[in-house]
């Protein structure tokens, strides 16, 4: 069976889409990845790719075609608004035309914001007879409002518009969140969509760099409340600020903030201009650096916004926290506490209220060691039973069948 995947990002990018890839050509599929020039999540293209021209690669046995697109530099709502326009103009030309000649069973879409990234992939897949679907990360075009990009009531319509014609032109839609089904539903028919929810691959063992040796031992020091992944408008990174500067006077916590993104230097301003020296802001880590930090934490928090949308979203990082098999802070509400509470891997309080996290960082630095190591195993084994990427894999190459009438063995 062959499979055209469209996503903006890809990697060297740190996206879940990479383990499915790899997952599905290890199973024998033949995958293809349409894909633009990697510049997430610093706004500059990587090392060793130019801003012009389609490139080819090919890894982890799969074949990557790299469309041009405008970097999405830093802090720029316009250059931000340009990045997502031109992959879908670049991939809807010079990468459907490089992939021209070929055929595929199924055209697969990764849809982080934006979703419409997924107008090149309909148009591909009407035009050569594949089944297309749509894993829906984030739901549009409420996301837009909901962080703030986005306020103006004709361009929403607008945006409405094109993701009911790509919910309706999708032969299945996958959504990463149970909560998802009846918005997702206000578009399209029901009987099309189904839960997919985000895998996880533990990153092979690895030796961590010098610097994430560094970290982890310095974390060890104290109670270790750790932070991983995207520093963005949704992340509530106000509530973690504000629940640090409740608890400065405790010596034995601190907060290590692991990861880049938009709020990255309103953060470091606050750490400065609050003189929170019970926070280390520790930049970005190689994936393979990753397992290290959080096996030396002695909590992993998550936080979301107190937005409807975000209370109907399970956060990517929450499947691999509960892999790691170590206790959960949570500042979040809706689907994401649901699965923190039903896997009893850790403490949970309402979203974006800073009083009820240092609560809850407290009780659990004041727990037995015991009981947290218990936390994080309930974790473990919650994630094996329910996110095993084995298992996912397993599901989505049997949908990919049914949907394109390939019912050989897998």
């Amino acid at each position: 069976m062959r499979v055209l995947i469209v996503s903006q990002y890809y990697w060297p990018e740190n996206f879940l889409i990479n383990d499915l890839t790899s997952l599905l050509a290890a199973a024998g599929l033949e995958v293809t990845v349409l894909t633009g020039k990697p510049n997430y999540p610093e706004g500059d293209f990587f090392a060793g790719y130019r801003s012009w021209g389609v490139q080819r690669e090919f890894h982890d046995g799969v074949s990557i075609v790299r469309v041009p697109i405008a970097r999405r530099g830093k802090q720029s709502r316009i250059r931000l608004a340009m990045n997502y326009a031109s992959f879908i103009i670049a991939a809807s030309t010079l990468g459907l035309w490089s992939i021209r000649r070929q055929k595929y069973d199924v055209v697969f879409v990764y849809a982080p914001s934006p979703l419409l990234q997924a107008l090149p992939a309909l148009l591909f897949a009407r035009m050569n007879n594949a089944k297309l679907f749509v894993w829906v990360q984030d739901l549009w075009p409420e996301s837009l409002s909901a962080t703030g990009y986005l306020k103006n009531a004709v361009i929403m319509k607008f945006v409405a518009a094109l993701v009911r014609l790509i919910y309706i032109s999708s032969d299945r839609i996958l959504v990463q969140s149970e909560a998802f089904v009846d918005r997702v539903a206000q578009y399209t028919e029901r009987r099309k969509i189904r839960y997919f929810p985000n895998l996880y691959r533990p990153a092979a063992t690895q030796e961590p760099s010098d610097r994430a040796k560094r970290l982890a031992a310095d974390m060890m020091n104290s109670f270790a409340v750790v932070f991983a992944g995207n520093l963005g408008a949704a992340q509530s990174l106000d509530t973690i600020i504000d629940a640090a500067e409740q608890l400065k006077a405790r010596c034995d916590i601190r907060f290590y903030i692991i990861g880049s993104g938009s709020r990255g230097q309103w953060l470091a301003k606050q750490v400065k201009d609050r003189d929170l020296s019970n926070v280390e802001l520790c930049g970005r880590f190689e994936a393979s650096d990753m397992p290290a930090l959080l096996q030396a934490a002695g909590s992993l928090l998550v936080t979301l916004a107190a937005d409807e949308i975000f209370a109907l979203t399970v956060p990517s990082k929450l499947q691999a926290y509960l892999s790691a098999g170590k206790c959960i802070i949570a500042s979040i509400n809706g689907e994401g506490a649901r699965i923190v509470d039903a896997a009893r891997a850790g403490l949970v309080s309402a979203s974006e209220d800073a009083g009820a996290l240092a609560k809850s960082i407290e009780t659990m630095a004041d727990l037995p060691v015991e009981e947290r190591n218990s936390m994080g195993a309930r974790g473990a084994a919650y994630f094996e039973a329910n996110f095993s990427a084995d298992m996912l894999t397993r599901d989505l190459i049997g949908q990919f069948r049914e949907l394109a009438g390939k019912e050989e063995a897998i």
